[in-house]
């Protein structure tokens, strides 16, 4: 007996699966030829298989209730690949609802308007690629490293030249190539990686990355190996003022610094979306705030924005992190010296403090701490809130759902309405902060919000981002 139903559910898979696969060729040209990034809902369709491409597709479920099919948007694709489009990124599902809504006709011409400010030639954002030095490769080092890779496209835009570490032993290369193609936490490099000993570098999907060995800042001539003008983003954390970090400036070859935690003193503390305007200012030295700060910032920007905040609590369940001890041993910071796998752990956080060196508005409304937990990364801040207005779940849920699709906030803020969503869920996400909304509590002008964060990989896109922003090469959003 033939079973008609499984075999229509079959036959349909297959022939989306067959158009998924037609589109990487045409999402892989547009973005490699024209620095156009095809997006659904934000989330990337460059270097994506053809399941990713159909989850992504899926994932539209969750956020507007209704299903964006590839069969709706690759006649999209298809019509973009014949226009002269400038760079930007391109979000494919809200293109097909919008035409859904209100096109008619023929979706060449419908395009045509949609992106009218995007069809304007070919070209590049910079006149020549910026060059990026990582000072340190660590947990973030790394990340920041695939990321960069990844984003490479035709090589015109930020190029990682050099990663400088102290180091380790004879096979230091070979390890230091091994640590960036394996993780245990975000899985295997996207690609190849080799190693050219003769230049003491690592070949990561064709980017020579030069591993260079020095104790200081002032040991470095980056000029040697054909740096210029570098941009580099220090994420060994050992210096946090503005002396320390100026060593990185007066090296030859390097003209900006970007630190990956707060810095102190008068150092511009940027969460990229919330205060950008610091970006403008061409301070060579800039921090990229915290991981925490990243995650809840925005969020608190948008209720305030909204709802006005006139107290609250933050309470931060973060993931344990290399400063701990795997068993018990000496620490110089309390409960810290204790198993970090073992153990949950109260501990201190300045993000609350930080948060008004982004949001002086909220200044002194807030208080803040933190437990480390067992787990190696993603982390979940909760916040207790008291707004100037009564709300409701639905209302509130509803605009932050908003914010996270169509604001200068939809990079920093996702959403999900998952009734089984669990923090490994959140490993690899690009945003700085997801709205866990089926947790959100609201009663009258009182509201609890829980924010997943991968605080590893969520972050490390918010530096880069501030790096593509002072490079003169963020995307603009389109459609308008």
């Amino acid at each position: 007996m033939v079973d008609t139903q499984t075999d229509e559910y079959f036959k349909e898979w297959k022939e989306r699966e067959a158009i998924a696969e037609a589109m990487i060729p045409l999402i892989g040209k547009l973005y490699r030829d024209q620095e156009v990034i095809c997006t659904v809902f934000d989330r990337s369709l460059v270097s994506q298989s053809t399941i990713e491409i159909l989850r992504a597709h899926r994932f539209a479920r969750q956020i507007v209730n209704q299903e964006i099919w590839v069969k709706d948007t690759c006649p999209f694709l298809e019509a973009m690949i014949e226009m002269d489009l400038a760079p930007g990124k391109v979000d494919l599902a809200k293109l097909v609802m919008r035409y859904q809504k209100d096109g008619n006709g023929d979706i060449k011409t419908f395009i045509a308007e949609q992106l009218k400010g995007l069809n304007t030639g070919k070209d590049h954002l910079l006149k020549e690629p910026r060059d990026v030095v990582l000072y340190g490769f660590g947990r973030i080092g790394r990340l920041v490293a695939r990321i960069l890779i990844e984003q490479a496209g035709g090589g015109n835009e930020l190029r990682l030249r050099a990663a400088v570490v102290r180091k380790g032993s004879e096979d230091d290369l070979a390890k230091r190539a091994s640590l960036l193609r394996r993780d245990s936490v975000h899985g295997h490099f996207n690609g190849t990686i080799r190693i050219d000993k003769k230049e003491n570098a690592i070949i990561a999907n064709g980017n020579m990355i030069r591993i260079i060995y020095a104790n200081s800042p002032e040991d470095v001539d980056y000029t040697q190996y054909g740096i210029e003008n570098a941009m580099v983003i220090d994420n060994t954390g050992k210096w946090r003022d503005r002396e320390g970090l100026g060593r990185h400036i007066k090296v030859k070859g390097a003209s900006q610094v970007l630190l990956t935690a707060p810095g102190k003193g008068d150092i511009p503390n940027v969460v990229y979306g919330v205060n950008n305007e610091l970006l403008e200012s061409n301070d060579p030295i800039l921090s990229a705030a915290s991981c925490t700060t990243n995650a809840i910032v925005p969020v608190l920007k948008a209720v305030n924005d909204k709802f006005g905040i006139e107290a609250g609590h933050i309470e931060t369940c973060h993931s344990y992190t290399n400063d701990q001890n795997l068993i018990d041993n000496y620490h110089n910071k309390e409960r810290r010296g204790r198993s970090a796998p073992l153990n949950m752990v109260i501990t201190e956080t300045g993000a609350a403090k930080a948060v008004a060196k982004t949001l002086p508005e909220l200044a002194g409304k807030l208080t803040g701490n933190a437990i480390r937990v067992p787990t190696p990364n993603v982390s979940l801040a909760i916040l207790n809130l008291t707004l100037g207005q009564n709300t409701s779940v639905e209302e509130l849920n509803n605009y932050l759902r908003d914010m996270s699709l169509d604001s200068p906030l939809q990079n920093q803020i996702d959403f999900t309405n998952s009734p089984e969503a669990v923090s490994t869920d959140m490993v690899g996400s690009t945003y700085a902060g997801i709205v866990d909304s089926l947790a959100t509590i609201v009663q009258d002008n009182r509201c609890v919000l829980y924010i997943w964060y991968d605080n590893e990989f969520g972050y490390s896109c918010q530096v880069v981002r501030i790096v593509e922003q002072v490079s003169g090469i963020s995307l603009e959003h389109w459609p308008k």
